[in-house]
């Protein structure tokens, strides 16, 4: 067991993980397609033709998946013309959006671990003034790195509280 199990989670088969926030969040964004229009729109994506092109997605994987994306709330249309001609769409992430940053540089920086030769993948995440590297692990409220092994997984008891409300 790498997580330790608190109170009743320590039965693990006496529950189940109904509600699960990763199965969830597996069903919106659970796709290789969506993940990288993701990517692409941390990128600075935001035109269609453009994301279909550099995921490498037919245009009917683009057009449902980026709906799946606008109706999960992930992204927002907004209008755009270019001079003479129709009015099209582009594609910005919204706040929901922007807060599956650390999702996508978790896989980044998993991939250049264990993927790429040498454990150096082709691109940094750095900080702008600074130009240091980006990374990301668990780290508690203080911002002290916590090692997999010194977590645990308790009930949220707001979560419970909140439940018996509605």
């Amino acid at each position: 067991m790498v997580l330790h199990l608190e109170g009743p989670l320590s039965d693990r088969s006496g529950w189940q993980a109904e509600s699960c926030s990763v199965a969830r969040a597996m069903d919106v964004i659970g796709s290789r397609s969506a993940m990288l229009l993701l990517r692409e729109a941390f990128y600075g994506t935001t035109r269609f033709d453009d994301f279909a092109a550099r995921v490498g997605i037919t245009d009917a994987v683009a057009a449902s998946r980026l709906k799946q994306l606008v109706n999960a709330g992930i992204f927002e249309k907004r209008p755009y013309r270019e001079p003479g001609a129709r009015t099209r769409s582009e594609y910005i992430l919204t706040e929901m959006g922007r807060d599956l940053f650390p999702v996508v540089l978790a896989l980044m920086q998993w991939g250049d671990k264990h993927l790429q030769p040498g454990s150096a993948g082709p691109l940094d995440v750095v900080d702008r003034p600074g130009g240091k590297r980006v990374d990301l692990s668990p780290r508690d409220v203080s911002g002290a790195r916590v090692p997999l092994e010194g977590l645990a997984v308790r009930v949220n008891r707001d979560w419970l509280a909140r439940g018996s409300r509605e």
